[in-house]
């Protein structure tokens, strides 16, 4: 944005300092003026026939006044500019990376030195925007490659699969067409859960009332066939757990945990505890299953874009890679928090913990116990 040129701060402090400084010698002055002129007459002579009255007294008091003023304005320009200097120095910094930041470069930090003051608060601030920037970009840069790797993938079985079909026309067309739609679907449901994310990750949705124990349950049993057909066993039990949130999307969060739970789990007799609570400042949802032992590095990474745990896949139930990234950016548009936890005797313990709903938001479940049962 163009602006039309005007006065540095700098010269502004300047000013301000020498006006002050010659406020303050003015006003001294006058006082000691007063304080002179108090007791003496108007014309007094003195010893040797000298006028030692008010007269005599403004003819020398004058120009030495005056001078002292002088040197007050000069002294106040001149000592105010080199403090502005230096009081402004940190900002110059500040501006400096600013404008490097600007050409994206975020990288660079100020790591201004010195005490705690303002300037240090806010050249700290702008040290964690940029830290928190720089992250931001890097997740971005690195989703987008992933995200396009992804999609690039089932495109380039299905050209092959259109080469192979046209260079061998003796082929079962019916295996081709199996395969080809399991590649699509593959596709489209990697594009929703891409476009499940991006809304997730903007918060477009109207806030409403939201009970996430019913969420929960309705969760479970939409994939309770899936668990039987696993021969797992799912254990539900809470409280009525009020929040606020969009009710479709805390169910695909409520869907991707359970789901996963399943799929992740022992290749038979296993077990998904889905378990909700409320607190006074906050509800919480944990699901946890049984499964194979995992190390807390491999889980620190689980909540990454188009991380699958490849040694926990079983089955071509595993998804896209993007079941728990869609639970982490759904909690966080939330103002929620993900904690996900290895099981000492195998398996994952993932914990949502959500703001609870404000007490006149409508909380009628508020009180009801749920038993708890299994699936």
């Amino acid at each position: 944005m163009d602006r039309a040129p005007g006065v540095s701060v700098r010269l502004k402090l300047t000013l301000s300092y020498a006006g002050f400084l010659m406020l303050a010698g003015a006003l001294l002055l006058a006082a000691v003026w007063v304080f002179l002129l108090r007791d003496l007459p108007e014309v007094s002579v003195g010893p040797g026939g000298q006028d030692v009255g008010q007269y005599a007294l403004v003819r020398d008091f004058a120009p030495a006044a005056a001078a002292v003023l002088a040197f007050l304005l000069v002294f106040g320009l001149v000592g105010g500019w080199l403090l502005a200097g230096r009081m402004l120095a940190p900002l110059a910094r500040i501006t400096d990376a600013t404008r490097t930041a600007a050409t994206g470069s975020l990288s660079h930090r100020i790591r201004l030195p010195g005490r705690n003051d303002e300037v240090r608060e806010l050249a700290d601030a702008f040290d964690a925007m940029l830290a928190r920037l720089e992250a931001h970009v890097a997740e971005q840069q690195r989703f987008a490659a992933n995200a396009s790797h992804e999609l690039r993938t089932p495109l380039a079985i299905t050209q092959t699969l259109l080469d192979v079909a046209r260079n061998d026309q003796t082929r079962d067309t019916g295996e081709l067409v199996d395969r080809l739609h399991t590649v699509n679907t593959r596709a489209i449901d990697l594009t929703e859960a891409l476009l499940l994310l991006s809304r997730a990750d903007q918060r477009s949705f109207t806030p409403e009332h939201v009970d996430l124990s019913l969420t929960a349950e309705e969760a479970t049993e939409t994939l309770l066939p899936l668990a039987e057909e696993r021969g797992l066993t799912i254990e539900t039990s809470g409280d009525a757990t009020p929040t606020i949130g969009s009710p479709a999307l805390l169910l695909q969060m409520a869907t991707n945990l359970v789901h996963n739970a399943i799929v992740h789990n022992l290749p038979k007799h296993g077990t998904v505890w889905v378990t909700t609570s409320a607190h006074p400042k906050n509800v919480v949802l944990t699901v946890e299953n049984t499964g194979e032992k995992l190390t807390p590095q491999l889980v620190a990474t689980l909540a990454e874009p188009f991380r699958r745990g490849t040694e926990r896949i079983r089955t071509g139930h595993a998804g896209v890679g993007l079941g728990l990234a869609i639970v982490k950016s759904i909690t966080q548009a939330h103002d929620g928090t993900l904690t996900l936890t290895p099981r000492a005797a195998g398996g994952l313990r993932i914990t949502v913990q959500l703001p609870a709903a404000p007490p006149h938001a409508g909380n009628d479940h508020q009180g009801n116990c749920r038993t708890p049962r299994k699936e």
